[in-house]
């Protein structure tokens, strides 16, 4: 049901899409030369005014891939920085006058060296971890500004989460804590109040699961807590954590939850999760905050959402085999219905247009999209991890400039599957 058309388009298009205005939980994120983001398992420095994102490149083989921005929005692609491959979750350290890479091959910890924060990596060397020689699966990274000391998180063997230092000369460090409570992994760490909270996630492969948050008033531990930080039913909207970064603005202080919305191999249709957190020191709480648009400004810290948009209700569209639904505030739709609106207005190029839906079952079936004269429709899951899962998923789309747009939604799906569809909105940015 994949439209190759519209999708490979989306895809492909140098520079079609222009600036990002938002960041949107579960959408495809493309980069400035509109190609879709890869840089998974991955974390973020700021070096200056210029924020430098680390991840694992699927289409380079598991290789270590970064970009750049100012505003965490627009990020330009730097290329692949070493000639390693298989090298997961990489996470960029400075204990020294160099620069480092350090990642998970073969279940060593493998640690890259350069003179520059871009481009040049080198393998300095691979070893396991202190003080027991274990082996480890997810790396997380962190830096306690309070010593100036670089912590390697991992989950290790014996369902061990691990934090080392790094020491002055990159090598691993005697252990300071670690987390025994249960079986986890993809281990994130930040600091607030005074407080360290540790973020991991459950071991149930590449499917989300609820994540938790564990603290202490020391890095040495002992850690404590382990509740959720998103409603268990969420399954932490459909992500897997990586990394925490805080943003230190004039205004106020927003630490951002990095997650992965993995497909079911961790492979090259796994999108991203990113969301501010409520952040209560007192209660050793962290819960996200859930907006299917927002950012941040980089500057002053302040979180800002989308408001600005054009609303078409329902009852302005037309329902396949049915009547226009004058009177109704919800279209109900069984596989192959479909609910077209027309005369939408757009700016003309691609836009982000909020879909508003809730479906029975997201196991059960898809939505899909057409928009004007497609030849055949998108489903809205390619487009959107959220799909099924919010009542409201942003999409981006390529629309026609005027007030002659139809935008198509339709339902495949098992006997029993059902979608309530309460109308569009296309948003002005």
């Amino acid at each position: 049901m994949l439209s190759s058309l519209l999708f490979s388009y989306l895809l492909t298009a140098t520079g079609v899409l222009g600036a990002t205005s938002w960041i949107v939980p579960g959408a495809v994120w493309y980069d400035t030369a509109g190609k879709k983001i890869d840089a998974h398992g991955g974390g973020i420095v700021k070096r200056g005014n210029t924020f430098y994102w680390l991840g694992q490149s699927v289409a380079n083989n598991i290789a270590p891939q970064m970009y750049s921005s100012t505003d965490l929005l627009n990020w330009q692609n730097l290329g692949v920085q070493a000639s390693i491959t298989q090298l997961w979750r990489p996470k960029y350290a400075k204990p020294n006058g160099s620069f480092w890479i350090f990642g998970q091959q073969d279940r060593y910890v493998d640690s890259l060296v350069s003179g520059s924060i871009t481009g040049g990596y080198t393998q300095h060397a691979k070893a396991y971890i202190p003080p027991n020689s274990y082996s480890y699966s997810d790396t997380g990274m962190f830096y306690d500004d309070s010593t100036q000391t670089w912590y390697l998180l991992t989950s290790a063997d014996h369902n061990t989460v691990q934090i080392n230092a790094i020491n002055s000369d990159g090598s691993l460090g005697s252990r300071a804590s670690a987390l025994t409570a249960g079986a986890y992994e993809a281990p994130g760490l930040f600091k607030a109040g005074g407080v360290y909270f540790l973020i991991v996630s459950g071991k149930t492969g590449w499917r989300s699961n609820p994540n938790k948050v564990f603290t202490a008033t020391s890095i040495n531990g002992p850690w404590s807590g382990g509740s959720d930080i998103a409603p268990e039913a969420e399954n932490t909207y459909n992500s897997q954590n990586t990394f925490e970064l805080t943003i230190a603005g004039s205004q106020a202080t927003t630490y951002i939850y990095m997650g992965d919305s993995w497909d079911s191999s961790g492979g090259a249709s796994s999108n991203y999760v990113w969301l501010p957190m409520n952040v209560n020191t007192g209660a050793k709480t962290v819960t996200l905050q859930y907006y299917s648009m927002w950012k941040v400004d980089p500057n002053t810290g302040v979180v800002s959402t989308s408001a600005s948009s054009s609303k078409y209700p329902v009852t302005s569209a037309s329902i396949s085999r049915r009547d226009t639904l004058s009177e109704r505030s919800v279209a109900n739709l069984a596989a192959g219905d479909e609910v077209t609106f027309s005369n939408v207005t757009a700016a003309g190029g691609t836009q982000w247009v909020k879909l508003l839906y809730s479906v029975s079952n997201p196991e059960n079936g898809e939505v899909h999209v057409f928009v004007n004269n497609e030849e055949a429709p998108t489903n809205v899951s390619a487009l959107n991890h959220r799909a099924g899962y919010a009542k409201e998923v942003p999409v981006v789309l390529k629309l026609n400039e005027g007030s002659e747009n139809t935008i198509t939604l339709g339902a495949t799906g098992r006997e029993g599957f059902a979608v309530e569809v309460e109308g569009i909105e296309v948003v002005e940015d």
